[in-house]
C-alpha cells in the first residue's frame, strides 16, 4: 500500500512517499539532482512499488525546496539534514524496521557518501556517483576518451572523418580536453574519506557506458582506493542510461537491492 506523509526538516515541511510492506529491512530512496521523489520518467517510483511488492518497505521524499517540499534547494551538498530527518521519518512510519539500506543515484549517491552521521544505516547501494567538480560542455575526460575509442573501432566513423562530415572544432576541443593533465577530484577525495570511516556494507552499481559512471570509474581505479575496492561489491551494467530506464537495466537493479535488503535483514 502506498502513503503520503509529510516530515519536519530544518522548520520546513518535507513531502515523502511510503510504499508499505511487513518486512523489517527497509529501503530508504534519495533523489539525485534536482528530481523529485518519482525519479526520471517515474523510475523511483515504479522501483519502490516492486520493491515493496517484494516485502521490504520503501520510503523516498522530496528534499527541501525540491518538489512538493517546502525551503531553499541548497544542492547535494546541504542534503545531510534531509537525509537524517527521512531516516528519521522512515523509522516511525515504519515501527517494524530493523534495518536500513540507503540508495541513491549520480549525486545522491554522493551526498550518501558525504553523511555524517551514518550509523541507522547497514548498508549503502550507490549508482553512478558524482565526482565530476568542473563545469564545461564536454563530458568529462573519461566519457570523452570512452566514446572516441568507440568510434575509432567503427570504420562508419573513418569514412564520415575522410568525407568531412566531422565537426573539427569539437573534435579538437574534445582532444584538448582528455590530453590536458588530470588531477584528482577533490569530490572523489571527500567521497573515498567518507566511504572509508564508514563501517556498514557497500555496493556501486555503474551503468557502464554513463558518462557519470566513466568519470567516477576512473577516480575509482586510483591507487587511493584500492582500499574501498577490496571490501565493496561492484556491479556493472551495461547499458548508457544514467537511470536505468530501460526495462533490464531496471531489473538488474531491483535484483542488486534486494540482494542488499535481504543480507541486512539475515
Amino acid at each position: 500500500m502506498r502513503r503520503w506523509l509529510t516530515f519536519r526538516c530544518s522548520g520546513e515541511m518535507l513531502a515523502a512517499t511510503l510504499d508499505d510492506a511487513p518486512g523489517s529491512a527497509g529501503l530508504l530512496i534519495v533523489s539525485g539532482g534536482n528530481e523529485a521523489r518519482s525519479g526520471a520518467h517515474g523510475g523511483m517510483a515504479q522501483l519502490a512499488a516492486a520493491i515493496a511488492t517484494a516485502g521490504h518497505p520503501v520510503f523516498r521524499y522530496d528534499r527541501r525546496g525540491v518538489g512538493d517540499s517546502s525551503g531553499v534547494n541548497g544542492g547535494f551538498e546541504t542534503a545531510g539534514a534531509d537525509i537524517a530527518a527521512a531516516i528519521a521519518a522512515f523509522r516511525e512510519a515504519a515501527p517494524q524496521l530493523h534495518t536500513l539500506v540507503a540508495f541513491g543515484n549520480c549525486d545522491a549517491a554522493t551526498a550518501l557518501a558525504l553523511l555524517e552521521d551514518r550509523s541507522r544505516l547497514a548498508a549503502l547501494v550507490l549508482a553512478n556517483p558524482w565526482v565530476i567538480e568542473t563545469p564545461s560542455d564536454l563530458p568529462p575526460p573519461a566519457a570523452i576518451r570512452a566514446r572516441y575509442a568507440q568510434k575509432l573501432r567503427d570504420p562508419r566513423e573513418w569514412l564520415r572523418l575522410l568525407g568531412g562530415d566531422v565537426n573539427f572544432r569539437k573534435l579538437i576541443k574534445g582532444l584538448g580536453r582528455i590530453s590536458a593533465p588530470s588531477s584528482e577530484s577533490d569530490l572523489a577525495e571527500r567521497l573515498r574519506a567518507g566511504l572509508t570511516g564508514y563501517a556498514g556494507r557497500i555496493a556501486i552499481i555503474l551503468a557502464r557506458r554513463d558518462a557519470t559512471a566513466l568519470a567516477f570509474q576512473r577516480e575509482w581505479n586510483q591507487p587511493g582506493f584500492a582500499a574501498l575496492r577490496s571490501r565493496c561489491e561492484l556491479t556493472l551494467i551495461e547499458s548508457a542510461s544514467h537511470s536505468f530506464a530501460h526495462p533490464a537495466d531496471q531489473a538488474l537493479l531491483q535484483t542488486r537491492l534486494l540482494c542488499s535488503l535481504a543480507n541486512g535483514a539475515a
